[in-house]
């Protein structure tokens, strides 16, 4: 509780910002890619802050790379869902639910 999670990309200042292809995950920080292009190929680094610290940590950066080959690889249909089996929210509270479909 009281972590978030950004990803910097190609050690800009700037943040990634989410978009139909690119989300950010609360839950686990995880970044999603649906359908890589080459400009999304660089270096990401994942920004954690935490409010009740004050504080902001940023990780090593991982590469990404287009193979050159072009295999994808095989990948069988999957539906990722990673929250508890009950969730609790207030009443007027946001609750975020993730789950992501893979596969190709």
């Amino acid at each position: 509780p009281g972590l978030s999670y950004a990803w910097i990309f190609n050690n800009n200042t700037l943040y990634l910002q989410e978009d139909s292809r690119r989300f950010v995950s609360q839950a686990t920080g995880n970044l999603y890619l649906a359908k890589v292009e080459p400009w999304d190929v660089g270096n990401y680094t994942c920004a954690v802050s935490s409010a009740e610290a004050q504080r902001r940590v940023w990780g090593p950066p991982t590469a990404l790379a287009l193979r050159g080959d072009g295999v994808m690889g095989e990948y069988e249909p999957k539906i990722e869902v990673r929250f508890p089996e009950t969730t609790y929210a207030a009443r007027g509270s946001s609750v975020r639910l993730e789950c992501f479909a893979l596969g190709k």
